[in-house]
């Protein structure tokens, strides 16, 4: 009898080639695969959203988005997704799908999404200009700060796009994307990011 094994692997593993990309020289965008997370969907079940605003607050501390942001926690960041909806995303087990379970019963209900969206990190001094060309949001400082997020698409693929914390200075944003569809839109910000030089990677750190 053959041996069955089940090995998690990167959609983005064939397309994903770490190192500079473009034009030589200091690299205006970084482009950096973000692996090895728990990413649950929460849904609230119908006239139960206060009651799922209240389950996550006493869960997390803070109270879920009812707008496009995205709030952190010190171990979590909970992502608007939609009306009465959010994502909470995670590492190490700690609000995996197991573990918020009893905390929305009878008010939301919960998908995992960890193997079925890729998440990516954008950043450096081109970012915007590069994010730009595949989508009509306005991601001004003054437009969209820190924290904010939308469910929208790039280059007619849905994803859910918010605003992480500065790194040296720079913005970061962070995309969500069905893992299906992540190498086509991973290709098409290479073609996008090109002109600027591009940093690629991939991280276990959130």
């Amino acid at each position: 009898m053959a041996e069955f094994s089940w090995e998690v692997r990167s959609p983005l593993e064939r397309a994903l080639v770490a190192g500079p990309y473009g034009v030589r020289g200091d690299a205006g965008v970084s482009l950096t695969e973000i692996r090895s997370f728990d990413l649950i969907q929460v849904m609230a079940r119908r006239g139960k959203a206060a009651d799922m605003a209240e389950a996550a607050r006493a869960r997390f501390g803070v109270a879920a988005p009812d707008a496009p942001k995205a709030v952190g926690t010190p171990d979590a960041t909970l992502i608007w997704s939609g009306p009465d909806q959010f994502f909470v995303l995670s590492k190490a087990g700690k609000h995996s799908i197991e573990a918020v379970g009893s905390a929305f019963a009878g008010s939301a209900s919960l998908s995992d999404q960890s193997h079925a969206r890729v998440l990516t990190s954008v950043s450096g001094t081109k970012a915007r200009a590069m994010l730009a060309k595949l989508t009509s949001i306005d991601l001004h400082q003054g437009a969209f700060p820190i924290g904010a997020a939308a469910a929208t698409s790039m280059d007619h693929t849905s994803v859910t796009l918010w605003r992480g914390d500065d790194r040296d200075g720079q913005a970061v944003f962070n995309l969500l994307v069905f893992a299906t569809f992540a190498e086509s839109l991973w290709h098409t910000m290479l073609d996008a990011a090109a002109e600027y030089g591009v940093n690629i990677g991939h991280s276990d750190e959130l």
